[in-house]
């Protein structure tokens, strides 16, 4: 029976940078120091730009001391503009949460910028109610789909438009969370409803900053 041998590899030493070598001629010193890998012969014709580095952090928009949780508020912009909704809570994002309700005038839970809405004088009762946690920005955010296919291969498929995806159940049961407070208090002033479902427009001779909201 033989016995193998074990033999422990030494640590491999590090490669020098340079490197003496002799030089021939009676005037070059007879040797020099020439460093183990050449630097390149050629340079940038100009220094690449490095991207300053900002020390201000971005900070969330302050909110109009005219818009607390229950105010109704005009859309002025997105797919909604025109429509009254109900704000319910400022996002870390500085976005404002709002709210249809979408049982009223079809407008369901999304996020706005306070630039693009006008804070009216009528304000819901929504004393005791508190919005849930779980709608942040991060509840609005889309997954990104990756793939291979090009934007028209994907919209057309067989030749027909491709079919829209449904509304998953969790959301239709968040929306309805959300409103069930909200429209307990819409029930308690007349003609509130219907003041929500109507949109808003300025006829010929209107201006915004001469109306009363």
């Amino acid at each position: 029976m033989t016995m193998a041998r074990i033999t422990s590899k030494k640590p491999e030493a590090p490669a020098a940078e340079t490197v003496e070598k002799t030089i021939g001629g009676d005037k070059n010193g007879g040797k020099r120091v020439v460093p183990t890998i050449k630097a390149s012969r050629y340079y940038p014709a100009e220094d690449v730009r490095q991207p300053k580095k900002s020390r201000k952090s971005p900070k969330p928009a302050s909110l109009r001391s005219t818009i607390t949780p229950g105010t109704v508020l005009i859309l002025l912009a997105g797919r909604f503009r025109g429509k009254r909704v109900v704000f319910l809570k400022q996002l870390e994002s500085g976005l404002l949460l709002v709210t249809g309700p979408y049982k009223i005038n079809g407008v369901p839970l999304r996020r706005v910028n306070q630039a693009y809405v006008i804070a009216t004088s009528t304000k819901l009762d929504l004393e005791g109610f508190t919005v849930d946690q779980k709608f942040n920005d991060a509840y609005f955010t889309k997954v990104a789909a990756k793939g291979s296919r090009s934007a028209e291969e994907e919209f057309f498929e067989d030749g027909k438009p491709k079919a829209k995806e449904p509304l998953p159940a969790s959301r239709s049961a968040d929306q309805k969370e959300a409103d069930k407070a909200v429209l307990a208090a819409v029930k308690k002033t007349e003609n509130l409803s219907k003041y929500l479902k109507s949109s808003w427009g300025l006829s010929k001779g209107q201006y915004p900053h001469q109306l009363v909201f």
